[in-house]
């Protein structure tokens, strides 16, 4: 198959990349940017450990091809903190043990960025309701939002994370 050029911005970054038409975002990421904060685990977007921010919004890269994201930002997990210090969202989860095994921890991150930009002072069904769509076989759940209401409660105050 032959390769197309294109352009994605990445973490405020711009790339030129040469891809197979059929190359799916997540692929893009991993192997041609090295990237590998986001995961593979089900490859039909019923899991979340893929997503990423496509314009802020939580998309799952494992079903998007690559070169539909052009002209868009693409935000992955590594392009999340801020001035060299870790967001709110990412040390709240180190603080209060979000993460066990840590290989959703990305997606849910991502996808709590993407629900705090549209809503930051979300209620507990509103974070339970967007988190739907992330699937984590680790934790119960429950430390993950004791971390989220945390972050909020920080980010709300303009104070660190606190446990």
């Amino acid at each position: 198959m032959k390769k197309e050029l294109i352009e994605l911005r990445v973490n405020g970054r711009l790339h030129e990349l040469a891809v197979e038409p059929n190359a799916v975002l997540l692929d893009v990421l991993r192997q041609e940017l090295q990237l590998t904060g986001s995961k593979r685990a089900c490859d039909d977007s019923s899991c979340g450990a893929c997503t990423v921010l496509l314009d802020g919004v939580a998309m799952m890269s494992c079903t998007m091809l690559a070169i539909s994201c052009e002209g868009q930002e693409i935000t992955t997990i590594e392009g999340v903190s801020e001035h060299g210090s870790l967001a709110a969202i990412q040390k709240a989860y180190g603080d209060w043990g979000g993460a066990q095994c840590g290989f959703c921890t990305p997606g849910f991150i991502m996808t709590v960025k993407s629900l705090l930009a549209e809503n930051p002072d979300p209620s507990e069904a509103d974070v339970r309701a967007a988190l739907s769509s992330n699937l984590c076989r680790c934790t119960g759940y429950n430390q993950m939002y004791d971390a989220i209401r945390s972050a909020i409660k920080a980010e709300r105050e303009g104070s660190a994370v606190t446990k």
